[in-house]
């Protein structure tokens, strides 16, 4: 079934991963720590917002057959992701990054968005620094989603061109 992570045995019997190209998409939702305040959420578990992106994340990465390599978290909700697609092109994944927008919006609730094509471990990370640090693509990724961040969030970027939402 995950033939797509082209994984072999060395010689230890170990499984030893293969990076290939592929699709990382970082997801974070805007100003979430004052929209959590304004509206009296919980922050400690999952909320409006933070249950339906844990589950449009599930959605794309089931759909896409990708990785979660941070951020899917079934207690406390999902504020944000960073998720691994092999063999996927970023433009294949347009349409489900603008439902996941789309979706948040119907609750008022903002995000920023990254689909960069780069080469992918698909590998779960032990922690949110060595997910966002561990590979070139991931830092990239994380450093242009910082960015849309700081312009005011609410962007779909991928590969290059800003997305119009609609």
């Amino acid at each position: 079934m995950w033939a797509a992570l082209d994984s072999a045995r060395d010689e230890d019997s170990q499984l030893t991963l293969k990076i290939v190209e592929g699709t990382i998409v970082a997801i974070d939702l805007d100003n979430f720590s004052e929209v959590v305040r304004l509206r009296g959420w919980s922050s400690y578990k999952p909320n409006p917002a933070t249950g339906l992106l844990m589950n449009l994340v599930s959605e794309l990465v089931e759909k896409h057959m990708g990785f979660v390599i941070y951020g899917l978290d079934w207690v406390r909700g999902t504020e944000e992701a960073l998720i691994e697609i092999p063999y996927v092109e970023p433009r294949e994944v347009v349409s489900d990054l603008k439902k996941i927008v789309l979706e948040l919006k119907k609750l008022g609730v903002s995000a920023s968005v990254v689909a960069i094509k780069d080469y992918v471990v698909c590998k779960e990370a032990d922690s949110r620094r060595s997910a966002y640090n561990s590979t070139p693509g991931r830092r990239r990724a994380v450093r242009i989603l910082k960015h849309l961040k700081r312009r005011g969030g609410g962007t779909i970027y991928i590969d290059g061109e800003l997305m119009a939402i609609k």
